[in-house]
């Protein structure tokens, strides 16, 4: 296999160095195209409705990389593919004269230019008819074979740029919607008077968050410092300092595992709002998320497997406490902290390693509810002990303002009615450190003094929310791994031993 490709390799060096040869530049600068494909062939189809058929489209300028090749002696059928789709080229000897000699030095993969008439075939295919060529990048590496069908994901997920150019009609608008809901979301808030901010990237407390940060140092200011796990804290201090609504969309690192729906780094949206509890905030939640879907793909609807999922409003609002004792017969309300760790070992929760109350809840959360909510839904009211950032509900003692929500039973947003008693959150904090002593293994969000501090001077309510953009992606696009929306998705160090690894 090794000598098969570089004999490959070998062969597309010999062509380049001949284009060289006869005074071409296989890597020009730059190139003027007069279209895309996908305009050129719509606008030609439009024209041919005229009545005589306009003919304008000549002397075009088309260019794309080349993904077949049929040659039939003194002329050649190219497709030619760009971002916006394929047009075939036609190559004539009797047009190209001794330009047409170029076609011996091609292969598939190079990137061509063309410049000649648009025409339909007998066949009735539209085709640029070539006048002239420009190679605009010789491609020295051959596509992997059948790359048409590339499948092999870990290829797929590490040479993201192979699977864009063997699935470019299935992965390419994947992350085109992406880019269309993160437009959305913007102007969702931005029409509802939030203004977008910027936040630290490092920072010297990583908090905001139940995740274990990235650590890294500072050379100049001797300083060790983390990549954020959230935005909140800084967000906060800006509803402090006096704006009303703020948002950010930006990355966030977690140094956790990779599944399905994990990822060490993220794309969030968190957004602030003085003045709104946690209600508002599952109000505009429905009608952003709903809004979006449509927006991106035309109905409130999403086919995902055999579920058809609505997100339009109103989404159903369960409770945490009730929901889980309906999934699981645990209730909350009357079991303490030894026989909810019984309890939860009876039911296939994994208790070998001492953990908290909270975490166990998360648990049992995970197991029994979050995987039977399939339509929208908002789990309200958690245990105080699992949220330290959150306002304590009034009405029920031990649990606070805070709601999830879900789809497909996965996390979509969190939302809190904001603790903004400096006090009870230096209490809060106090008790997270505790926890952190007596369960080592255990991920807790961590005191930041400054943010303490910036609370003594007065945060007024405030609602507060966080998306995972990737997830909502996933949702809205249909695609079952959160690798699947990110263009460069984290991947294990290739080496010579893991690839041998991975052979065997």
């Amino acid at each position: 296999m090794a000598d098969r490709e570089d004999t490959l390799l070998e062969n597309r060096a010999a062509k380049l160095a001949r284009i060289r040869a006869n005074g071409l530049d296989p890597y020009p600068a730059r190139f003027r195209r007069t279209y895309d494909t996908a305009t050129a062939i719509a606008f030609f189809e439009e024209l041919e409705q005229t009545d005589p058929p306009d003919d304008k489209l000549q002397n075009v300028t088309l260019a794309g990389r080349i993904t077949s090749m049929r040659t039939m002696g003194k002329a050649a059928f190219l497709d030619l593919q760009d971002a916006s789709g394929a047009i075939q080229a036609l190559l004539r000897q009797n047009n190209l004269n001794e330009s047409f000699d170029l076609l011996k030095d091609l292969d598939i993969g190079d990137h061509l230019g063309v410049r000649g008439n648009l025409i339909r075939t007998r066949t009735g295919q539209v085709t640029i008819d070539a006048l002239e060529l420009t190679v605009t990048a010789k491609g020295m590496r051959p596509l992997p074979e059948k790359y048409h069908g590339l499948r092999d994901v870990e290829t797929r997920y590490r040479q993201r740029y192979l699977d864009l150019i063997a699935n470019q009609e299935e992965v390419m608008p994947v992350f085109v919607l992406r880019t269309k809901v993160i437009r959305a979301i913007r102007r969702f808030l931005d029409d509802r008077g939030f203004l977008e901010v910027d936040t630290p990237i490092l920072v010297p407390v990583a908090a905001g968050a139940h995740a274990k940060p990235f650590v890294t140092h500072h050379n100049a200011l001797d300083q060790q410092l983390y990549l954020r796990i959230a935005t909140e804290l800084y967000l906060k201090r800006l509803i402090i300092g006096g704006f009303d609504k703020v948002y950010e969309i930006g990355r966030v690192f977690r140094n956790e595992g990779i599944d399905q729906d994990h990822n060490p780094e993220f794309t969030l949206l968190e957004s602030y709002e003085a003045y709104a509890d946690y209600n508002d905030v599952m109000d505009m939640v429905e009608q952003m998320v709903s809004a979006i879907a449509t927006e991106v793909n035309g109905s409130t609807k999403v086919t995902i497997g055999d579920d058809v999922i609505d997100f339009a409003p109103p989404w159903q609002r369960v409770s945490l406490r009730e929901e889980l004792e309906k999934r699981s017969g645990i209730d909350l309300e009357i079991i303490d902290d030894d026989a909810l760790r019984q309890k939860a070992g009876t039911l296939g929760i994994d208790t070998k390693v001492l953990e908290s109350r909270g975490r166990l809840i998360d648990k049992l959360l995970s197991t029994f509810v979050e995987p039977r909510l399939i339509q929208p839904t908002f789990v309200l009211d958690y245990p105080e002990e699992m949220s330290p950032l959150a306002k304590a509900k009034p009405d029920a003692t031990g649990y606070v303002e805070r709601f999830e929500a879900f789809a497909v039973g996965m996390e979509i947003a969190n939302s809190y009615s904001e603790l903004n008693d400096p006090a009870v959150q230096r209490e809060r904090f106090e008790g997270q450190a505790e926890i952190q002593r007596l369960y080592e293994n255990e991920d807790v969000d961590r005191q930041d003094e400054d943010f303490l501090t910036a609370m003594e001077y007065g945060m007024p309510p405030t609602g507060g929310l966080g998306i995972g953009i990737d997830r909502l992606v996933m949702l809205l696009a249909g695609q079952p791994s959160i690798r699947d929306v990110l263009l460069f998705p984290q991947m294990r160090t290739m080496s010579s031993d893991t690839n041998d690894e991975e052979s065997e």
